[in-house]
Parts: C-alpha cells; structure tokens; sequence
C-alpha cells in the first residue's frame, strides 16, 4: 500500500515540475514577444512626423467642422475599417474619446456615408475624419495602421505608436501628456 502512495507521490511531483517548467517557458515566450512587439513598433514610428501639430482644424464626417481646444492634449489616432489590427483597438479609442481629446482619422475606409454606417453599426460616437485618398497620413509620414499621436497642450509631441495599443497603454500616455 505504502508504494503504490510512492507512486502517486512521485508522479505529482513530475507533472508539477513539468507544469512549472511549461509555465516559465509560456512566460518567456511573453516576455520576448512583448519586447519584440515594441521593438517593431518603435522601429515603425521613427518614419512618423515629429514635428509640432501645427493643425487646428479639422473636417469631420460630412463637412463639419472641428477645431482643437486650447491647452488640451491631443491624440490623433490613423486607422482603417479594412484594418483587424485597428477594429480590436477601436473600443479603446472609442473609450478614451469619452474622457480626452481624441480625433480618429480613418484612412482609405470609403465613402462619408460608408464610414459613417461602420461607426454606427459599432455603437462608435468618436470624433473621426474620413482620409478618403490618404492625404492627412501621408502628410503625417502614416505608412502602417494603426497609427496613434499623442501631443501635449503645447501641441508637443509627447508618443507616437505604431500598431495596437492597450487601454491602459493609451490611457496613461494620455494622463502623461495633460501635465
């Protein structure tokens, strides 16, 4: 009887090294796509603009105009209704244009009526301007969506990121841009 406890003893003791060695190696692997991820991104964003936001105004959906408030941070986020990577990162810019300043441009994404019939079906009320030939990303140096600015109230730029971006990411940028 003894043995047979043994066993079972032992055999716990191997799945629960194995299981430890498969969760290191799981968050390692994390680990280097985290620091990978961020590398690319980085890499991406040296082709963006660095300059000062020297734009006030904006034309949002159907000619409406918009223009920046004064001693606000600002971000300005590229994106397209094509793009996966940008349609899982919309519910956060949707969620942090509740709170900051935020103007989305959506890159190539068609008509005003089609774009605007996209941001509806996703229940989206973001402030957003239909780049319908590309000009503001290309002015922007815009080459990989999505594409996020972030400028200071001096209109300093303060982050630029190129790809997705978490919430909380974003959301902390935006708190370190508004001091």
């Amino acid at each position: 009887m003894g043995t047979i406890s043994h066993k079972n003893t032992l055999k716990e003791k191997q799945m629960k090294k194995k299981l430890q060695y498969y969760a290191k190696e799981i968050l390692l692997f994390c680990l280097v796509m985290f620091v990978a991820a961020n590398a690319i991104s980085y890499y991406r964003s040296s082709d963006l603009n660095r300059g000062k936001l020297e734009k006030e105004e904006f034309t949002l959906l159907w000619n409406e105009p918009y223009t920046l408030k004064k001693n606000r941070s600002v971000m300005l986020h590229f994106w397209a209704t094509w793009c996966p990577v940008c349609t899982l990162e919309a519910p956060n810019i949707e969620s942090l244009s509740k709170e900051y300043e935020v103007i989305t441009i959506a890159v190539r994404s068609g008509t005003d009526q089609k774009l605007k019939q996209f941001l509806q079906k996703e229940g989206y009320g973001m402030h957003t301007v239909n780049d319908f030939k590309g000009e503001l990303a290309k002015e922007f140096g815009v080459a990989v969506y999505p594409s996020t600015f972030i400028y200071d109230k001096n209109g300093k730029l303060i982050f630029s990121e190129v790809g997705y971006t978490s919430a909380l990411g974003l959301r902390l940028r935006m708190w370190w841009a508004s001091f």
